[in-house]
């Protein structure tokens, strides 16, 4: 019987010794389930959270997250408002709509602090600039989705309205929307990283027209209820600290591979594209990787805020400034998100 007592105890102990950083807080431990809807399918696009998923940093933190993909940010925000999800990641334009609305979602962790939004056109067309798209026909994911919002805001600095001076014509994403450009349904596409690099590998070479000052447009941070966030803070707190441990994961290209491998679970077809995969990891990176990198992951600058408010104010999708657009997000969180 000591015997067996004895190496039970070494085994265990072997397994401790060999297990990651903070696992052992999960043994024996029930973790909080809670689900996350994304705006879209990409997994690369996301690929901090399926880090951590790998990685196990979720259980780190006590949490089993299930990830749901849905059809742009107006069904991420109803999700949300329903009880159908704990988290969400919608574009800030929609966000600023809806709260408009009363709606009382606010966000807490800011994943691409650069846009990964672009506005694209076939790599041979004469369009140089958002103001020589006058009178065409410019294509959209989907009508409500941050991309969307994107668009408006650019056509709107170049003062064209939506309706008089343009067109928006949803065409869907990847290979839908490569379709419309090759039956010249569109003349251009405001399109995310994902949908760039897809219809680029299914032939239709494209070149960006985005002002060089919208690029600094952050986009889809994460965000829950404001009832949620004071009622569960810690499942916010661990949720966040294992995105940033995620983030520092794929920022060590060392680990490209192993990243893209724990991306396969969340969309097993875009894992089959490994040219587009392999693509989407630079890009994804380059957006996510903050211009100021003393910032500490996860940040959300008021000036960013603005930028957008003012630009949704300028297309007439907002009525008036927010009564308090610091309402809209959180950086309470941040240094427990960076560990310090």
């Amino acid at each position: 019987m000591k015997l067996r007592m004895l190496v039970t105890v070494l085994c265990l102990s072997v397994f401790l010794a060999i297990t990651p950083w903070g696992t052992t807080v999960a043994i024996g431990k029930d973790l909080t389930k809670i689900t996350l809807l994304m705006p879209g399918p990409s997994a690369v696009s996301s690929m901090c959270f399926w880090a951590a998923v790998g990685e196990g940093y979720f259980k780190d933190e006590g949490l089993e997250v299930k990830w749901e993909a849905v059809d742009g940010s107006s069904q991420v925000l109803q999700g949300l408002v329903a009880g159908q999800a704990q988290i969400g990641r919608p574009g800030p334009g929609p966000l600023l709509a809806a709260r408009e609305r009363g709606v009382d979602i606010v966000s807490f962790y800011n994943q691409y602090p650069k846009s990964q939004f672009a506005m694209v056109v076939k790599e041979k067309s004469s369009y140089q600039t958002p103001r020589d798209l006058k009178g065409k026909v410019i294509g959209i994911g989907t009508a409500d989705g941050g991309e969307a919002g994107f668009a408006r805001s650019i056509l709107a600095g170049s003062d064209m309205e939506e309706g008089k001076d343009y067109t928006f014509l949803p065409v869907g994403d990847g290979g839908t929307a490569a379709a419309a450009f090759l039956r010249d349904d569109i003349e251009a596409y405001s399109a995310s990283m994902f949908d760039a690099a897809t219809i680029s590998l299914r032939g239709v070479p494209l070149r960006e027209i985005t002002p060089v000052e919208f690029l600094s447009y952050f986009g889809s941070p994460f965000m829950a209820s404001n009832a949620y966030i004071k009622e569960h803070p810690d499942v916010i707190k661990g949720f966040g600290r294992a995105l940033v441990r995620g983030m520092r994961f794929s920022l060590n290209k060392a680990n490209k591979e192993k990243v893209l491998e724990y991306c396969k679970p969340g969309n097993p077809q875009e894992a089959e594209q490994k040219d587009l995969v392999s693509a989407l990891y630079d890009k994804v990176l380059d957006r996510m990787t903050p211009v100021d990198t003393s910032l500490p992951w996860g940040y959300q600058p008021l000036s960013g805020w603005l930028k957008w408010q003012e630009s949704m104010l300028a297309s007439g999708v907002l009525k008036k400034p927010m009564p308090n657009l610091e309402a809209v997000f959180t950086n309470e969180f941040i240094e427990y998100f960076n560990g310090k």
